[in-house]
């Protein structure tokens, strides 16, 4: 039987673009060093923060390979594979070098809004197709689609290779739900950097987090205290946080955290089209609140 290997500190790792628009590889290399030394459990690749529609084919291979080689077993990682089409999703998970990627994160069709149904069917056949475990997610903010907790409980229960699911409903009770009534195998992992500590409190075993970009080992400090039952601590970080969860995400994700990590050197504070950089006035109340945290830009 699977076992879920994606707990604590997970990184929606980000695409770092130069001026000129392509892949800026030696930023790259930058960010994966220092997510590792910042204490990150695994690595999130090529999912909605990496701006992975922007990404051609022969981008995504040279990520791919890039990643693997770089990061070397040193943390799994996990990797976006999923759509609308399921015949092609399928297909990729097929046809598709798996080496060196320890699972696939799978997000709900967008767009075309399946039914309950349709969204148990596409998940069956990607488990019935992937090499490697899967990670549901479950992000109706993006898809136009909420899956319930009564379908996620269903193909958990009938799949022992999926084995967690990415929780972005922003539904508590929902996410409640799921954890109450999941089998051993399978976990509930936050898709939400605000609701991180709430959630593990309520027995998720982590997150896939988008400010860990920035700030690695203030946040895996966080996720690690929350896990071990250290409740009081880790209010105390998630409340000094606060605020910088919501700044981030005001002129959409990744704008907030490319911003902050351009400020701290790690990269260009460029995105591809369409999407663009957040605006002044929330870069300089992000930059506030980073010094009263006493974080270094």
């Amino acid at each position: 039987m699977a076992q879920n290997i994606f707990k604590g500190l997970g990184i929606a790792l980000i695409t770092p673009f130069r001026a000129d628009g392509d892949i800026d590889t030696q930023a790259l290399i930058r960010l994966i060093e220092y997510q590792l030394q910042g204490g990150v459990d695994f690595l999130c690749i090529m999912g909605t923060t990496a701006e992975t529609p922007t990404l051609s084919p022969e981008e995504r291979q040279m990520l791919k390979t890039l990643l693997v080689e770089r990061v070397a077993g040193r943390v799994p990682l996990l990797m976006g594979c999923g759509g609308n089409n399921t015949a092609a999703v399928v297909h990729e998970l097929q046809t598709s070098d798996w080496h060196g990627i320890d699972g696939v994160l799978s997000v709900c069709p967008m767009y075309n809004k399946p039914s309950q149904e349709g969204l148990y069917q596409h998940f069956k056949a990607i488990a019935e197709a992937s090499p490697v475990p899967v990670v549901l997610y479950n992000v109706p903010g993006r898809t136009g689609v909420n899956m319930t907790a009564e379908t996620t409980l269903r193909l958990a229960s009938d799949f022992q290779n999926i084995v967690a699911i990415k929780e972005a409903s922003g539904n508590i009770t929902q996410m409640d739900d799921i954890i109450k009534n999941k089998p051993a195998h399978f976990d509930v992992i936050s898709g939400d950097d605000g609701i991180t500590f709430p959630l593990i409190t309520l027995g998720a075993v982590g997150v896939i987090s988008v400010i860990g970009n920035a700030l690695p080992r203030e946040f895996s400090r966080m996720v690690r205290l929350a896990l071990q039952g250290e409740y009081s601590t880790a209010l105390t970080i998630h409340h000094k946080f606060a605020e910088l969860f919501k700044l981030l995400f005001v002129d959409g994700n990744p704008a907030g955290v490319k911003a902050m990590l351009s400020a701290m050197g790690l990269c260009e504070n460029q995105l591809r089209l369409p999407l663009v950089p957040t605006r002044l006035t929330t870069m300089k109340q992000i930059s506030d609140i980073l010094h009263e945290l006493n974080i270094k830009l």
